[in-house]
C-alpha cells in the first residue's frame, strides 16, 4: 500500500492498512495510525501523530515545523485524531518550546484547501476550516465550530463551541460558543441557530440561548452584571453553562 515512489523514513511508524501515494514524504518520527489514505506529493514531518482513518490530499503539508522565530529545532510535535480530512495545500504546523510544545487536532476535522493551523493551537472535534482560513498561533477551537472562507483569528483567541465565523470576519477577541459573527474586526450577529438544529438542539434550548444572547449584548448590562445573570439562568438552563463558564475562562476580553 506505499508506493514506491514514495520515501518514508526508517524510523516511521506506519500502521496496517496504510496506503501512500506516489512522491509523498513521511518523515522521521511520524507515526500513522490504521486506515489512513495519503495521496500523492503529501508531505507529513515529525514528530507526529495521525489517528485513524485520516485523509491527506495532494501537496499537504503536515506536522512541518512552527513558523516562529523563536523556534530553534526543539522537539516539538503535532498529535491529531481520527478521520481527519487535510485537503491540497493546507498547512498544520508543529507546538513551540516557547508554547505548549505541541500543536492538537481533535477528530473528524475538514481542513480545506490553503487552510493553515498554526504552532500550539488546539482544534477540538467536528471543526470545519473553509478554503483559505487561518489560525495564529496558539489559538483554541471548540468542538463543531465552523470557519467560512478567508476567516482569521488573532493569535491567543478562544473560540467557544458551535461558534460560526462568516466569510472575512477578522476575530481579535473571544468569542463564546454559539455565536455567529461577521466584519473586520469581527462583530457578533446572533446565534448560529442553524448549526445548532442540525446538531439536535431543541427549540426551547436554542429559544434560552438566544435569550441569553440578548441578555448579554442587547440589555445594556455591564459584563458582570450579565454575567451573573447569566450564570443564575444555567442553573436550570444546562445549554448556557458552556457559555458562562467560557466567560470565566477567558483571558484575551470577550468579542462585544
Amino acid at each position: 500500500m506505499i508506493d514506491p515512489r514514495a520515501i518514508v523514513a526508517p524510523d516511521a511508524e506506519i500502521a496496517e492498512g496504510v496506503e501512500i501515494g506516489a512522491f509523498s514524504v513521511i518523515g522521521a518520527g511520524v507515526r500513522v495510525g490504521a486506515g489512513t489514505w495519503v495521496g500523492p506529493h503529501a508531505v507529513i514531518n515529525g514528530p507526529t501523530t495521525l489517528g485513524r482513518d485520516n485523509k491527506v490530499f495532494q501537496f499537504a503539508s503536515v506536522g512541518d515545523a512552527p513558523q516562529d522565530r523563536k523556534y530553534q529545532g526543539e522537539p516539538t510535535r503535532l498529535e491529531a485524531g481520527d478521520r481527519n480530512v487535510f485537503r491540497e495545500f493546507c498547512s498544520i504546523n508543529r507546538g513551540t518550546a516557547t508554547g505548549r510544545a505541541v500543536t492538537r487536532i481533535g477528530n473528524d476535522c475538514l481542513f480545506m484547501a490553503y487552510s493553515h493551523v498554526a504552532h500550539d493551537c488546539t482544534v477540538g472535534d467536528h471543526v470545519v476550516m473553509s478554503n483559505c482560513t487561518a489560525l495564529a498561533g496558539h489559538v483554541e477551537l471548540g468542538d463543531w465550530v465552523i470557519l467560512s472562507g478567508y476567516a482569521g483569528v488573532h493569535q491567543f483567541c478562544k473560540i467557544g463551541a458551535h461558534a460560526f465565523l462568516a466569510n472575512n470576519a477578522a476575530v481579535t477577541r473571544d468569542v463564546p460558543p454559539y455565536l455567529l459573527v461577521a466584519g473586520s474586526p469581527a462583530e457578533p450577529k446572533g446565534v448560529n441557530s442553524e448549526g445548532l438544529k442540525r446538531r439536535g438542539f431543541d427549540a426551547t434550548q436554542i429559544a434560552n440561548i438566544k435569550a441569553a444572547y440578548r441578555l448579554f449584548y442587547r440589555s445594556g448590562l455591564k459584563l458582570a452584571e450579565a454575567e451573573e445573570r447569566l450564570r443564575e439562568l444555567a442553573g436550570t438552563q444546562p445549554e448556557l453553562r458552556p457559555f458562562v463558564e467560557f466567560l470565566g475562562a477567558s483571558e484575551r476580553s470577550i468579542i462585544r
